[in-house]
């Protein structure tokens, strides 16, 4: 590896290692004051809030990683326009296309790490924040999961639990479900068996119903059953696919598919992750355009701000095409892609003067 290589990549991994441990402490700091706040009337040991905070930021950090990126390099053209470095490399011959590509190359191998180490790391600690977290949710009397057997829903009303298990979601009916109740002592109260089972309320309506109650069976046209779920509900308890790894996203995708649930959430989560490496480098080019096209201007302010700038405008440009494609107004491939690609020919543009800067 020639000595320039090495410089530039150990200059760029300072750089980034520097921004990327003030955004942990920042992180850190306003998700203790988060958990201060959630656990100020509860009673939990006075650590919590920070042992909770500890799980929590990593989830959150990689999410920032694409302005960690950006800011990142930032500071390291600042540091060689500081020292005239980058003229050295100019009048040696290096091009700033040839420093670009390095950064990028650098940028694509971190971000294969994030992707399988980081991402793994946090998704799994998310887990269990979100577990701890519920012991002190009032959630916790009820909960929802979906395996290979299909959806399966504990709930807690009036002192009786129920165990809900049903094969198929169509739009906001339960089809083929079979509904166990049981007393506070555990004692079997009574089961119930139905093929369409309207919950967009959470009191529920059953139909065709067959009702199994001391050893005797009786069919009804339609019951009403109180519950703490309805369509909203269930469908907000499988939005924090940040606590799965890619491998459960996988596999949970697969529990979708045989449920008839909407797998549109699953698949963005997927794609999200697979295309981050080009996320990362394409952040990375654009922050080098930016430093370079801007090096005359001897305001380090206003460089900063030029690339918070173009952040805040990709965050909402993503945002955006990710609501079109969480809403299914757009294929997933189009609403995943159509940033990308767009972000890709902006840098592309860009590039073809750059040696000149």
């Amino acid at each position: 590896m020639k000595t320039y290589t090495k410089f530039l990549i150990n200059g760029f991994l300072k750089s980034f290692l520097n921004v990327f441990f003030i955004m942990i402490c920042l992180v850190l700091i306003l998700n203790i004051l988060k958990e201060i706040d959630f656990f100020s009337n509860k009673e939990a040991h006075s650590l919590y809030p920070i042992y909770l905070s500890v799980m929590s930021s990593p989830s959150i950090i990689f999410e920032m990683f694409p302005f960690i990126f950006l800011i990142a390099t930032q500071f390291f053209f600042l540091k060689l326009f500081n020292n005239d470095e980058i003229n050295i490399f100019k009048y040696s011959g290096l091009k700033n296309i040839k420093i670009i590509n390095i950064l990028s190359l650098v940028s694509f191998i971190i971000g294969i790490l994030v992707i399988t180490i980081f991402y793994s790391f946090s998704s799994n600690l998310q887990h269990y924040y979100l577990q701890i977290k519920n012991q002190f949710s009032d959630d916790k009397l009820y909960l929802a999961v979906i395996n290979k057997n299909g959806l399966w829903m504990k709930d807690v009303i009036n002192g009786q639990t129920s165990i809900i298990n049903s094969s198929k979601i169509d739009n906001n009916f339960l089809t083929n479900t079979f509904i166990t109740t049981f007393d506070d002592e555990f004692n079997l109260v009574k089961s119930l068996k139905s093929d369409k089972i309207d919950i967009k309320n959470n009191e529920w309506l059953i139909y065709d119903v067959t009702i199994f109650e001391e050893n005797v069976s009786k069919k009804k046209d339609l019951i009403k059953f109180k519950s703490n779920f309805n369509q909203k509900k269930i469908e907000s308890l499988f939005s924090n696919l940040s606590s799965l790894s890619l491998l459960k996203l996988i596999d949970l995708r697969q529990n979708y598919k045989s449920l008839n649930y909407s797998t549109v959430d699953v698949d963005m989560q997927i794609y999200k992750i697979a295309t981050y490496p080009l996320i990362l480098v394409i952040m990375t080019i654009l922050s080098s355009i930016i430093m370079l096209n801007t090096k005359k201007s001897n305001s380090k302010v206003i460089k900063i701000i030029i690339g918070l700038f173009f952040s805040v405008i990709i965050y909402y440009i993503n945002n955006f095409f990710n609501v079109m494609g969480s809403t299914e107004k757009l294929p997933i491939l189009v609403s995943v892609w159509t940033p990308i690609i767009f972000l890709s020919l902006i840098n592309v543009v860009m590039l073809l003067n750059i040696n000149e800067k």
